[in-house]
């Protein structure tokens, strides 16, 4: 779950290395090769940034942007209501999903949000519906879009 006191904890190298890596990621053989020579640092000192940010679960995967409905995926923006006690935990079960891309703590009666891609719909809907089963959390809300508004975004650390 992303949380904005996170940011204030990183090095000065650590908001380098995750400011390069959303701006124009290499599509290179040795993309950190590369991230290293524009920051003029090491791979191994690249790597060893992101291996540490991985484990600290600031990174959680590093991939592609793309449009699930030209793929023909299903998606979806959900809005659950979960006890504040009990955000970390749920958190952590909904981040257990390799479908869901990322979710994120509101100042809002639904208060967890997350975003689903499935192959198919029907694996949306089960994810959803383990997600209930697992947390006995039943105010999970599927919000699909309808029209699609697409901006950049990035996150400047």
């Amino acid at each position: 779950m992303s949380k904005e006191a996170r940011p204030a904890a990183l090095s000065h190298l650590e908001r380098e290395v995750l400011n390069a890596i959303q701006e124009d990621f290499p599509l290179v053989k040795r993309p950190f090769r590369e991230l290293a020579a524009r920051l003029g640092r090491t791979e191994e000192e690249i790597l060893g940034v992101v291996r540490e940010l991985k484990q600290k679960g600031i990174i959680r995967r590093i991939g592609a942007s793309f449009d699930s409905g030209r793929l023909n995926l299903a998606s979806t923006l959900v809005a659950m209501k979960v006890p504040p006690e009990r955000l970390e935990e749920v958190a952590s079960v909904v981040s257990s999903y390799p479908e869901v891309t990322h979710n994120y703590q509101r100042d809002h009666r639904y208060n967890l949000w997350f975003a689903v891609i499935a192959a198919r719909q029907a694996r949306l809907d089960a994810i959803l519906q383990e997600i209930k089963e697992k947390t006995g959390i039943l105010e999970v809300y599927s919000l699909p879009a309808r029209r699609r508004f697409k901006i950049r975004v990035k996150f400047e650390l």
